[in-house]
């Protein structure tokens, strides 16, 4: 093999490698049918979000996922593929859920978040659940703080009940 091409070989595993220890989520998708303007748009969304994508050979992939010690996500790695690379664990998610229900040709086929394989199905249910940590923790202290405001409109309108049968 050509020393060249070797060495061209070596940095697309080597890139690949430092994708994944930079981001906290990586993602495979197929993108068989998928036409370059929906690719190109696909990828401005993703850059809204911190995130990108890249077409990579499943050879080079596998390779670089060997060299992480990551062997869960081979049996994804058939057929045209992409990663899609995200600084968040879900920053992603919601659109690539947009757009494999909108583009039949993008399926979500599983990935890493936080270094633990996920299935596709999976992800696309996390995708469901709303963006990020402050949200969930905003909705968990809402159902929290609900029985104390009805608590307080209770006694608020007995108070008026009161006040108005008294005057």
């Amino acid at each position: 093999m050509n020393k060249n091409v070797l060495e061209k070989k070596k940095a697309t595993v080597e890139e690949i490698r430092e994708g994944l220890k930079a981001n906290k989520s990586a993602i495979v998708v197929s993108y068989q049918g998928f036409t370059v303007k929906d690719l190109s748009e696909l990828r401005r969304k993703l850059a809204d979000k911190n995130a990108s994508i890249a077409v990579y050979k499943n050879t080079m992939i596998k390779r670089a996922l060997e060299a992480e010690g990551i062997s869960s996500l081979d049996h994804l790695l058939e057929g045209p593929n992409a990663l899609v690379y995200s600084a968040g664990e879900t920053d992603a998610l919601a659109i690539l859920r947009k757009y494999s229900r909108m583009h039949e040709a993008l399926k979500v086929k599983g990935g890493l978040i936080s270094g633990t394989a996920v299935e596709g199905e999976t992800l696309l249910e996390l995708a469901k659940l709303p963006d990020g940590k402050n949200s969930l923790i905003a909705m968990f202290l809402s159902c929290l703080n609900a029985p104390v405001v009805k608590f307080a409109a209770t006694i608020k309108s007995l108070a008026e009940k009161k006040e108005s049968a008294g005057a």
